[in-house]
C-alpha cells in the first residue's frame, strides 16, 4: 500500500517585487522551503540570502522556519507574505 501525499496550493506575496506566486506544497513542507521557493520564483534568482527575509502568516512572523505548514494551520489557498527582515528606508 502506498501513501498518497495531499498537495495543495498556497499564495505567497513577495513584497520586494510586489508579486504574488502560487506554489503547490504538501502539509510536510517547511516554512524555510516555502520561503526559498517563493523568493526564487518571484526574484528570478536561485541564490537569495534567505536570512534577509521573514515569512508572515495570519499577521504573525514565523520565526521557527523548521515547522511544517500543517503545524501552523495552513490549508489550501492560504496567504503568506515574504518581506525583508529589516525595515527599508523611505526615500
Amino acid at each position: 500500500m502506498t501513501a498518497v501525499s495531499e498537495r495543495f496550493a498556497v499564495r505567497v506575496m513577495v513584497t520586494d517585487v510586489w508579486d504574488q506566486v502560487v506554489i503547490a506544497v504538501e502539509p510536510t513542507t517547511t516554512v524555510m522551503e516555502l520561503k526559498r521557493e517563493a523568493l526564487s520564483r518571484a526574484l528570478k534568482r536561485s541564490s537569495v540570502p534567505l536570512d534577509d527575509y521573514v515569512v508572515k502568516f495570519r499577521g504573525a512572523a514565523l520565526l521557527d522556519e523548521s515547522v511544517t505548514l500543517a503545524a501552523v494551520g495552513a490549508g489550501a489557498n492560504a496567504p503568506f507574505i515574504v518581506l525583508p527582515a529589516r525595515r527599508q528606508p523611505v526615500r
